[in-house]
């Protein structure tokens, strides 16, 4: 599904932001085993995130709203009554919803092909010695997909239902891992089942087993818009106000700061895949350029946030900051409010609870064509 990432990027700053840089691929199931296993030890970094991390490097008062005199930025334009269409959005949910909620058939009749989804059970081994996140059970493969290395998938194209086979293949010299780059390694594997996946069709059966409290098609369709409308339509809006302004060239060290943010996001999850930053990039179809984009719009929406707070008085009290902190602090585990504030960076903290109030007006004052 499509995302409004810049606008996320600025409220979050989180796992969303690497969709403002290309779609992400699924890692392998190795890949995915140890990014688990990090995240469950607590051996993996979090992400460098708003409210997450301190304040981090310096980058000097224009990386932040409160350190400029926005006026000076942006003139405003319409901004309140604007109209806009979430149609695309709803069939998107929908569609996505599909795709991810497939009709599965089960195949015993012939071989393993190509497009099929298989269930195996596998054990890695190098010189005859099994080797760490080399073995696993249960896990699904698209047959195709190229999650694995190379010639693994290929190498169960012709097995049957409950046979087991040895898969030789050799990793690549820039395979993440010194232990296993570039050495030949023989996966025994046991084919559990096999199946072909199409989309699902939108029935009331379908809905019913989505667990979102909705009996029919009719019951799901409202939720889908109401739900876009909650997560689309005040990105959208800002869209527009931002073309009815007047924007000025956004403030390099608050561009440098989105930006670091978005590669400081791209490295995490490189790393709990086990990727290197520039091989993740690759990977993901993303360049440098693009997340400094998505980096520029993101000051842009800010700024523009940022005018009309100051223009509708929507900027947070001190009260207001206070009162955040200590329900995030209680929320997130902390000793106190105060040891929260030390863990997170105030500044940017007090943007995002100004960008909710903001985004929040926008959407009370503008309008979501209706949908029948």
């Amino acid at each position: 599904m499509k995302k409004w990432i810049t606008v996320t990027a600025v409220l979050a700053l989180g796992m969303s932001v690497l969709t403002g840089c290309g779609e992400k691929k699924e890692p392998t199931q190795t890949e995915s085993t140890q990014a688990e296993t990090a995240e469950e030890t607590g051996t993996a970094e979090q992400p460098d995130d708003e409210t997450t991390q301190g304040a981090g490097e310096e980058y000097g008062p224009e990386a932040y709203v409160e350190g400029i005199h926005v006026a000076d930025y942006v003139t405003l334009g319409e901004y309140k009554g604007m109209e806009v269409s979430v149609a695309d959005y709803v069939e998107e949910y929908i569609e996505f919803d599909l795709q991810n909620n497939p009709s599965s058939t089960y195949i015993t009749d012939r071989p393993v092909e190509k497009g099929d989804i298989v269930n195996i059970d596998y054990e890695g081994k190098i010189d005859g010695v099994a080797f760490a996140g080399g073995t696993d059970q249960g896990s699904d493969l698209g047959i195709g997909s190229g999650a694995f290395i190379p010639g693994f998938e290929d190498g169960l194209i012709g097995a049957m239902s409950g046979e087991t086979v040895d898969v030789e293949v050799t990793f690549p010299d820039n395979y993440p891992g010194t232990d296993v780059a570039g050495k030949d390694a023989v996966f025994t594997v046991t084919v559990n089942s096999i199946r072909v996946e199409s989309p699902a069709e939108l029935t009331d059966e379908f809905v019913k087993g989505l667990d979102i409290d909705c009996e029919t098609v009719e019951e799901y369709r409202k939720y889908v818009y109401d739900t876009v409308v909650q997560s689309s339509a005040s990105g959208l809006m800002l869209r527009k106000v931002i073309e009815n302004s007047k924007v000025g060239e956004v403030p390099e060290a608050m561009v440098n700061r989105y930006y670091d943010r978005i590669v400081g996001n791209m490295q995490y999850y490189a790393m709990i895949y086990g990727y290197d930053l520039e091989t993740f990039m690759s990977m993901n179809g993303t360049s440098d350029e693009e997340c400094r984009e998505s980096a520029h719009q993101a000051g842009e929406e800010m700024l523009v946030m940022k005018a009309i707070a100051d223009a509708e008085g929507l900027n947070v009290t001190q009260e207001e900051l206070e009162a955040g902190i200590a329900e995030d602090a209680q929320e997130a585990g902390y000793e106190d409010a105060e040891a929260y504030k030390e863990a997170i960076d105030l500044k940017g903290y007090q943007e995002f609870m100004m960008s909710e109030k903001v985004l929040n007006f926008l959407l009370e004052n503008g309008v979501v064509e209706e949908m029948e």
